[in-house]
């Protein structure tokens, strides 16, 4: 009898027992089990969680089943991607589109199917990625007091598809008390953004906040970006909601987010882009690189979807590629370098 490893196994959750049937369907003919393949109230029906290896998620209204999210993202160890495109009819136009986006993101993830689209994201250009640590240095300004005071370098961390999970590994290894802020920039849909802001803000080290006009971020913050308005920096650096929509095809544009934060911190803005589709993001990092910004991203075999991250290696203005972990040390190890240095009094 085959090993479990023979057929890698993922886990189904949609709106109906019809689009269960089709992305099951679609996962066969690309060689993978469903460990589990049901509609949001089903996993109350399992005390322990289904053992796999990746959770899809196709809902229409993710924000209706916050309390099975929280469990998944709590209690598996395996990755889940919201936002998964609902599945058309077989003998639809659209049909073959999508099965090809989903292979390329299960491909992407699982690294196990041999496809065209697989190869292309293996080749892709890559940047020196940082082994992993034992435990991190000691980092200047990493101590309690500093949570209370306005943040003077910004990490932006943008991501879409795949992102939370990646976004919650990140934040998962870094050690408390780092003297800097984050700004998240995360393709998602509205009605989703406070079951986001709560399941992500359970890290007890770096709290989610939405952005409230007139205040400054502090240090030890991860302020979550709404997708209604654009929001900005004045000239001290509050943050302002402008009443306009963020400009071009995304929500929150995450080009606009870094072009907006760079504006005001220049060299003490920085980037890390996560998982995701599209090329948000491309467009703003020669500018940023051009302040003498850091931008790293996520190396496309940990991504549920690399074409975000890629697209921005492609720039050519990416230092660092790496895994969520990798990433968290690289920013530790890159906080702590001016310990090296001789310290003035």
């Amino acid at each position: 009898m085959a090993g479990p490893a023979a057929r890698p196994r993922v886990g189904i959750v949609a709106d109906s027992v019809l689009q269960c049937q089709r992305m099951q369907a679609a996962t066969a003919r690309l060689g993978l089990d469903a460990g589990f393949s049901g509609v949001p109230d089903g996993l109350a029906a399992y005390p322990t969680l289904p053992q796999v290896q990746l959770w899809l998620v196709v809902l229409e209204d993710e924000s209706a089943h916050s309390d099975q999210f929280d469990r998944l993202l709590a209690d598996s160890d395996s990755p889940v991607l919201f936002g998964m495109q609902a599945a058309p009819g077989p003998n639809s136009t659209d049909y073959r589109l999508w099965e090809r986006r989903l292979q390329r993101t299960l491909a992407q993830h699982l690294g196990v199917l041999e496809t065209a689209d697989a190869v292309a994201a293996a080749t892709a250009p890559a940047s020196p990625s940082a082994p992993e640590q034992d435990g991190p240095p000691p980092v200047p300004g990493a101590a309690a007091g500093e949570a209370a005071r306005p943040a003077q370098q910004i990490w932006v961390l943008g991501a879409s598809l795949g992102g939370p999970a990646a976004i919650k590994e990140f934040l998962d290894s870094l050690p408390p008390g780092l003297p800097v802020g984050f700004v998240y920039a995360q393709h998602i849909d509205g009605n989703f953004t406070e079951v986001l802001t709560r399941v992500l803000g359970r890290h007890a080290h770096y709290q989610f906040k939405r952005p409230v006009s007139g205040q400054k971020i502090h240090n030890g913050e991860a302020i979550l970006l709404p997708v209604e308005h654009e929001w900005t920096l004045s000239r001290n650096g509050t943050l302002i909601e402008k009443d306009t929509p963020w400009p071009g095809p995304y929500s929150p544009s995450i080009d606009q987010v870094l072009l907006n934060v760079g504006d005001h911190y220049g060299p003490h803005c920085h980037a890390i882009l996560f998982s995701g589709m599209g090329d948000d993001g491309a467009r703003a990092a020669p500018f940023l690189r051009a302040h003498g910004s850091k931008i790293w991203v996520q190396d496309s075999a940990s991504c549920g979807s690399s074409s975000m991250p890629d697209s921005v290696a492609a720039t050519g203005c990416a230092s660092f590629t790496g895994t969520p972990v990798q990433l968290a040390q690289q920013l530790v190890h890159t906080l702590a370098q001016p310990c090296r240095q001789p310290q003035r009094h």
